[in-house]
């Protein structure tokens, strides 16, 4: 899983990016609030973790930036602020959790699993684009006239990526960072999978297609005839 960081104390940065790492995350960290709501809007993070005082621009107008633009990733705030005033309006914001600096490192981790558990939990269980649906459950690609095809683990995790919000291009190093996150892999491994995958859905005879962006990354459109 893929996390952003937006604390502006670079020492203690650092510290939760080791830790985080080596719980297996994915950490993209930044150090004030600008970059954090450049990063958050991109959508390519399964949870955000935000300090409520930084430079540039507060946590809590971040959140309210994140949410305008209908970003629901999950938001934890970490903050030195403790008065419940503060607790209530980051809720109030859309934030879907609160801790309260000094704090214990396995109660983040416990917290951050607990987040991201809820954003699996009300996900919606099928995506779509044009005739294509893709079934979470099942791990099924299929359109209204063919037998389903079911995905290997990987294709089911690139199509996810894809078919979440169509028409965003993913680039190739967010694939990797979310797919191939133990580094076993070359780069050359997404091109393998898009094509399997184009192939799939051409044996649907899906009105939905796998585009490249050369030198940014792949996205999926529907076919517009």
């Amino acid at each position: 899983m893929r996390l952003l960081l937006a604390e502006d104390e670079e020492e203690l940065s650092n510290a939760l990016v080791a830790i985080l790492k080596h719980s297996n995350y994915t950490v993209d960290a930044v150090y004030n609030g600008t970059d954090a709501l450049d990063y958050g809007l991109s959508g390519e993070y399964d949870g955000i973790i935000l300090d409520i005082m930084m430079p540039g621009m507060e946590g809590t107008e971040v959140l309210k930036h994140l949410r305008e633009k209908n970003i629901s990733t999950p938001v934890l705030f970490l903050t030195a602020k403790s008065e419940i005033d503060d607790r209530i309006k980051g809720l109030d914001l859309g934030a879907d959790d609160y801790l309260t600096k000094p704090f214990d490192m396995r109660e983040l981790l416990a917290r951050i699993r607990a987040m991201t558990r809820r954003k699996e939990e009300f996900a919606q269980p099928n995506l779509a684009c044009g005739n294509l649906s893709l079934d979470r459950s099942s791990f099924e690609l299929s359109t209204p006239d063919h037998e389903p095809v079911r995905l290997a683990g990987r294709e089911f995790q690139m199509m996810e990526m894809l078919m979440t919000t169509p028409g965003r291009v993913i680039s190739v190093d967010t694939f990797m960072d979310h797919i191939w996150a133990d580094g076993d892999a070359d780069v050359n491994v997404v091109w393998v999978y898009i094509s399997n995958l184009r192939k799939k859905l051409a044996s649907l005879n899906a009105t939905a297609e796998i585009k490249a962006s050369r030198g940014l990354g792949y996205s999926i459109h529907e076919i517009i005839s």
